[in-house]
Protein backbone atom coordinates (compact mmCIF):
# COMPACT_ATOMS: atom_id res chain seq x y z
CA UNK A 1 0.00 0.00 0.00
CA UNK A 2 2.77 2.61 0.70
CA UNK A 3 4.54 2.23 -2.30
CA UNK A 4 1.24 2.49 -4.10
CA UNK A 5 0.26 5.69 -2.39
CA UNK A 6 4.07 7.33 -3.27
CA UNK A 7 2.43 6.37 -7.02
CA UNK A 8 -1.32 8.03 -6.40
CA UNK A 9 0.14 11.14 -4.74
CA UNK A 10 2.67 11.96 -7.54
CA UNK A 11 -0.47 11.15 -10.10
CA UNK A 12 -2.62 13.64 -7.95
CA UNK A 13 -0.11 16.48 -8.58
CA UNK A 14 -1.10 16.52 -12.50
CA UNK A 15 -4.26 15.29 -12.65
CA UNK A 16 -7.65 16.50 -11.73
CA UNK A 17 -8.99 13.10 -11.98
CA UNK A 18 -6.37 11.35 -10.08
CA UNK A 19 -6.77 13.97 -7.34
CA UNK A 20 -10.36 13.18 -7.04
CA UNK A 21 -9.52 9.25 -7.09
CA UNK A 22 -6.93 9.85 -4.43
CA UNK A 23 -9.71 11.98 -2.09
CA UNK A 24 -12.15 8.33 -2.77
CA UNK A 25 -8.99 6.35 -1.82
CA UNK A 26 -8.14 7.74 1.19
CA UNK A 27 -12.23 8.10 2.49
CA UNK A 28 -12.06 4.33 2.47
CA UNK A 29 -8.62 4.23 4.07
CA UNK A 30 -9.13 7.13 6.52
CA UNK A 31 -12.41 6.51 7.43
CA UNK A 32 -12.25 8.91 10.32
CA UNK A 33 -12.27 11.88 7.57
CA UNK A 34 -14.74 10.97 5.72
CA UNK A 35 -17.79 12.21 7.19
CA UNK A 36 -16.55 15.28 8.60
CA UNK A 37 -15.78 16.04 4.43
CA UNK A 38 -12.46 16.56 4.76
CA UNK A 39 -10.45 16.05 1.54
CA UNK A 40 -7.17 16.82 -0.79
CA UNK A 41 -7.95 20.87 -2.13
CA UNK A 42 -4.53 20.49 -3.82
CA UNK A 43 -0.97 18.95 -4.12
CA UNK A 44 2.06 19.92 -5.86
CA UNK A 45 5.55 19.59 -4.82
CA UNK A 46 6.10 20.95 -1.74
CA UNK A 47 2.73 22.09 -0.95
CA UNK A 48 -0.77 20.28 0.15
CA UNK A 49 -3.84 22.01 1.05
CA UNK A 50 -6.90 20.36 2.65
CA UNK A 51 -10.24 21.79 3.14
CA UNK A 52 -12.64 21.25 6.04
CA UNK A 53 -16.31 22.33 4.68
CA UNK A 54 -18.28 24.52 6.87
CA UNK A 55 -21.67 22.09 7.57
CA UNK A 56 -23.62 21.34 10.40
CA UNK A 57 -21.83 18.23 11.05
CA UNK A 58 -18.57 20.01 11.69
CA UNK A 59 -19.96 22.89 13.96
CA UNK A 60 -19.43 23.20 17.51
CA UNK A 61 -21.95 24.41 20.00
CA UNK A 62 -21.48 28.39 18.37
CA UNK A 63 -22.20 27.56 14.92
CA UNK A 64 -18.35 27.80 13.61
CA UNK A 65 -16.48 24.85 12.80
CA UNK A 66 -15.33 22.84 15.30
CA UNK A 67 -11.31 23.16 16.68
CA UNK A 68 -10.81 19.02 16.64
CA UNK A 69 -11.72 19.27 13.13
CA UNK A 70 -9.79 22.16 11.75
CA UNK A 71 -6.85 20.07 14.06
CA UNK A 72 -7.78 16.91 11.83
CA UNK A 73 -7.45 18.82 8.72
CA UNK A 74 -4.32 20.22 9.34
CA UNK A 75 -3.26 17.37 10.50
CA UNK A 76 -3.98 15.28 7.58
CA UNK A 77 -2.40 18.30 5.47
CA UNK A 78 0.64 17.97 6.87
CA UNK A 79 1.39 14.22 6.86
CA UNK A 80 0.41 13.92 3.88
CA UNK A 81 3.07 16.45 2.40
CA UNK A 82 5.55 14.16 4.04
CA UNK A 83 4.28 11.49 2.17
CA UNK A 84 4.39 12.81 -1.37
CA UNK A 85 7.65 14.33 -0.59
CA UNK A 86 9.40 11.00 1.02
CA UNK A 87 9.30 7.93 -0.36
CA UNK A 88 5.95 6.04 1.83
CA UNK A 89 7.51 3.02 1.24
CA UNK A 90 10.43 3.91 2.44
CA UNK A 91 9.75 5.94 5.44
CA UNK A 92 7.04 5.34 8.28
CA UNK A 93 5.44 8.84 10.29
CA UNK A 94 3.86 8.69 13.27
CA UNK A 95 2.32 12.24 14.68
CA UNK A 96 3.78 12.01 18.10
CA UNK A 97 2.15 15.98 19.54
CA UNK A 98 0.20 18.35 18.04
CA UNK A 99 -0.36 21.67 19.13
CA UNK A 100 -2.80 24.64 18.28
CA UNK A 101 -3.42 28.45 18.30
CA UNK A 102 -6.74 29.71 17.22
CA UNK A 103 -7.16 32.97 15.62
CA UNK A 104 -10.69 34.12 14.76
CA UNK A 105 -13.86 32.20 14.77
CA UNK A 106 -14.22 29.77 11.75
CA UNK A 107 -17.85 30.36 10.32
CA UNK A 108 -16.91 29.28 6.29
CA UNK A 109 -15.22 26.08 4.63
CA UNK A 110 -11.61 26.13 5.95
CA UNK A 111 -8.14 25.43 3.98
CA UNK A 112 -5.29 24.27 5.79
CA UNK A 113 -1.92 24.57 3.46
CA UNK A 114 1.10 23.01 4.88
CA UNK A 115 4.16 23.87 3.05
CA UNK A 116 8.39 22.51 2.43
CA UNK A 117 10.96 23.48 0.50
CA UNK A 118 12.86 20.82 -1.20
CA UNK A 119 16.36 21.66 0.92
CA UNK A 120 14.79 21.75 4.03
CA UNK A 121 13.31 17.84 3.32
CA UNK A 122 16.58 17.08 2.07
CA UNK A 123 18.35 18.97 5.12
CA UNK A 124 16.35 18.27 8.08
CA UNK A 125 14.99 14.65 6.68
CA UNK A 126 16.77 12.97 4.85
CA UNK A 127 19.99 13.36 5.38
CA UNK A 128 19.49 13.01 9.63
CA UNK A 129 17.43 9.81 8.82
CA UNK A 130 21.18 8.62 7.55
CA UNK A 131 22.36 8.72 10.20
CA UNK A 132 19.84 7.95 13.32
CA UNK A 133 17.31 5.48 13.50
CA UNK A 134 14.48 8.27 13.96
CA UNK A 135 14.41 11.71 13.97
CA UNK A 136 11.24 14.41 14.98
CA UNK A 137 10.02 17.01 12.62
CA UNK A 138 7.26 19.19 13.28
CA UNK A 139 5.37 20.75 10.49
CA UNK A 140 3.06 24.20 10.62
CA UNK A 141 -0.31 24.32 8.76
CA UNK A 142 -1.94 27.55 7.90
CA UNK A 143 -5.28 27.34 8.35
CA UNK A 144 -7.65 30.43 6.32
CA UNK A 145 -11.41 30.88 5.90
CA UNK A 146 -12.95 31.98 2.53
CA UNK A 147 -12.42 35.70 3.20
CA UNK A 148 -8.62 34.29 3.67
CA UNK A 149 -9.28 35.33 7.50
CA UNK A 150 -5.83 33.65 9.28
CA UNK A 151 -7.91 31.09 11.48
CA UNK A 152 -5.75 28.75 12.86
CA UNK A 153 -1.71 27.65 13.49
CA UNK A 154 -1.38 23.93 13.56
CA UNK A 155 1.66 22.70 14.42
CA UNK A 156 2.43 18.57 14.12
CA UNK A 157 5.29 16.84 15.52
CA UNK A 158 6.22 13.13 13.51
CA UNK A 159 8.73 10.77 13.95
CA UNK A 160 10.27 10.03 10.80
CA UNK A 161 11.74 6.03 10.49
CA UNK A 162 12.97 3.75 8.01
CA UNK A 163 11.04 1.04 8.02
CA UNK A 164 13.64 -1.29 7.95
CA UNK A 165 14.00 0.38 11.53
CA UNK A 166 11.24 -0.57 12.32
CA UNK A 167 10.42 -3.44 15.00
CA UNK A 168 7.06 -4.48 16.02
CA UNK A 169 5.78 -6.88 17.89
CA UNK A 170 4.36 -9.94 16.70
Amino acid sequence: MNKQLSVWLEKAKKSKSSLWFLNVVLHRAIPFNKPHGIKIKNIEDGLVQTIIPCKRRNFNHIKGIHACGMATAAEFCAGLLLMSELDASKYRLIMRNLSATYHYQAKSDITATCQLSKETIEEKIIQPLETEDAIFYTCTSELHDKENNHVATITTEWQLKNWKKVKTAV
